[in-house]
């Protein structure tokens, strides 16, 4: 089981990570901390990064194929009210496809995103006011 927990953040920094939680099997976990004991890393966290980064290279160009096919935007991308009120005065919606982090900004209000936003689909974490993310809820891919 793995579950995405966001990272208490304030207003004023946006968090470059999100914490997560996953069970292991007290073999695996052994392992890691025999690694961890013997040196090859400084901790639990640094041996799940590795061993994530290492699988996320081995697949890199699978990624990479996906993410053209799909038109996805990678890394970080920010709207936010000025943004949306060029799409909405264009008479334009947006589908916002995100490999990363995307983030709405406080300043859209619900009824913004609502007229603007027609999808959303955020392989990573969306960062949005509640209100925002409950009006665009039945759009989330």
């Amino acid at each position: 089981m793995m579950h995405v927990t966001p990272r208490p953040r304030s207003a004023a920094k946006l968090a470059d990570s999100e914490k997560i939680t996953i069970n292991l099997g007290y073999v695996d976990l052994g392992h890691v901390d025999l690694l961890v004991a013997e040196g090859f890393y400084g901790n639990r966290t640094d041996f799940i990064r590795t061993a994530i980064r290492n699988q996320i290279e081995r697949h890199a160009e699978a990624t990479r194929q996906s993410v053209a096919r799909k038109s996805v935007e990678l890394g970080y991308r920010q709207y936010n009210r000025a943004d949306l009120e060029a799409i909405r005065r264009a008479g334009r919606t947006l589908d916002i496809r995100v490999l990363g982090l995307a983030s709405i900004a406080p300043d859209v209000t619900p009824e913004l995103a609502s007229e603007t936003i027609a999808s959303v689909e955020v392989l990573g974490s969306l960062q949005a006011s509640p209100d925002v993310k409950a009006v665009l809820a039945d759009r989330l891919l």
